[in-house]
């Protein structure tokens, strides 16, 4: 059976000995996890529920709701079909942030700014995302 670092069973919150808490029962040796499996579902409400961390990257911002309405068919450009009905109004919704700020920091500070703009469409949300950067570091 596993133990933890003071020798003790490791144990679910109920009192069940664990005796392998780093797999999970699989459909099959390469299927997906089963519901089934108690511990790694106990495992993931932990995970989830202990605390909400603070947003360290574009933790500062602004956002507002709108909607977005197509100047014209752009079917030659794009499968998007929001894009291609002029009538078709989309609701969308804009968030401008600064990036390395925490809360509470200064809008004065020169930073790299961030945009993201949530459309939701009938074929699902689309998003688009930038920053005011000539060359991103991540490639």
């Amino acid at each position: 059976d596993r133990s933890d670092a003071t020798g003790h069973a490791l144990r679910t919150n109920q009192g069940v000995r664990i005796a392998d808490n780093q797999n999970t029962l699989k459909a099959g040796d390469r299927g997906p996890s089963l519901l089934e499996d108690f511990i790694m579902r106990e495992k993931i409400t932990h995970f989830d529920h202990e605390r909400i961390p603070e947003r360290i990257v574009h933790a500062r911002g602004t956002g507002a709701h709108g909607f977005f309405q197509s100047y014209g068919n752009h079917a030659e450009l794009t499968k998007a079909g929001f894009l291609q009905d002029p009538e078709k109004i989309t609701p969308v919704f804009v968030r401008f942030s600064t990036v390395q700020g925490p809360r509470g920091s200064g809008d004065t500070v020169r930073d790299v700014r961030g945009f993201a703009v949530k459309f939701y469409t009938d074929e699902g949300n689309f998003d688009l995302v930038g920053n005011n950067m000539p060359v991103f570091f991540i490639q």
